[in-house]
């Protein structure tokens, strides 16, 4: 009797072990189908494979080395395909003109007195130049510049190290073809003219009084993105309590853009050994590229099945 009881107690943990174990398949199968940074884009008479690979300028180059077959893709790219050529010089100079406000505009006129002295004593303190210096700049370019501060001081930000160029860099060392999708006007107005000019104001200002929101906030994009969870980056920016700078009109900017870019790649993907890389944030969600692309017909699937880096 004793030995059909012992019988019995092994076939149940049996079958509660098979059933644990199943149970994880589906849960790391999940998180293999959503936690992914590289993904295969193939069909559509595309004569070869290529590749999209998300980025985030917080999270160091490091980081690359943890993605499988990352550098086998990049190797078999004849172009490299991004939002902005860094290495285009013409385009950078023209991007440090469309940076500064008209003449006719004085960025004291748009804040009070005990504002506009706010805002000074905190970008000398952090940036280590005031409204002496940085006056002429558009409220856009102020805010961009105290927010990569701020990350090089909380998040470790570093630009030397940050993977924002690095395929860039890379694919100019080896020869390879370096391509903007958008047109330098295009990116002028993306980077500094998407908000008016008032909601420009109102930004610098809301980033200088509450620092910790834009912190809070890019720390979770970072996290989420370390771990490949591009569809929850785009949640995080759509949040109603997301309070940071880059919030849900911007991602309604981005969505529209994707939908030009699926027009704009094209030929690229026919042709096929494209290696494109962009920021995570334009990348997941419903009307993230990812999805567009998917809805034009193109076969988008992740290159590596589970796999995330827990930092």
């Amino acid at each position: 009797m004793r030995k059909c009881i012992y019988g019995i107690i092994f076939v149940a943990k049996v079958m509660m072990m098979k059933r644990l174990h199943f149970i994880l398949i589906i849960v790391f199968c999940t998180l293999g189908a959503e936690a992914q940074v590289l993904y295969k884009v193939t069909g559509n008479s595309a004569k070869a494979p290529s590749y999209i690979f998300a980025m985030n300028k917080i999270v160091g180059i490091e980081f690359l080395d943890s993605v499988p077959n990352l550098y086998r893709c990049f190797s078999q790219c004849k172009v490299v395909l991004t939002e902005f050529a860094m290495q285009d010089y013409e385009a950078l100079a023209m991007l440090r003109v469309a940076a500064l406000l008209p003449d006719t505009i004085r960025l004291n006129r748009y804040y009070t007195e005990a504002e506009y002295k706010q805002i000074d004593e905190a970008m000398q303190l952090t940036v280590g130049m005031g409204l002496d210096q940085l006056c002429r700049m558009k409220p856009s370019y102020l805010t961009a510049m105290y927010r990569d501060e701020l990350m090089h001081k909380w998040l470790d930000y570093d630009s030397q190290r940050s993977m924002e160029a690095y395929f860039q860099a890379l694919a100019a060392d080896k020869g390879i073809p370096v391509r903007a999708i958008d047109e330098i006007g295009e990116t002028m107005f993306i980077l500094f003219d998407r908000e008016p000019f008032h909601w420009q104001c109102k930004q610098l200002l809301q980033i200088i009084e509450y620092p910790e929101r834009e912190v809070r906030q890019e720390r979770a994009l970072a996290d989420m993105y370390r771990m490949g969870r591009l569809t929850d980056m785009s949640y995080q920016i759509l949040a109603p309590d997301n309070q940071s700078t880059q919030s849900y009109s911007d991602y309604q900017i981005y969505a529209a853009r994707n939908k030009e870019w699926v027009k704009r790649l094209r030929d690229y993907l026919v042709a096929g050994n494209a290696f494109i890389t962009l920021d995570a944030i334009y990348l997941g969600g419903e009307k993230g590229l990812l999805e567009q692309l998917r809805a034009a017909g193109y076969k988008v699937r992740p290159v590596n099945k589970f796999h995330y880096h827990v930092p």
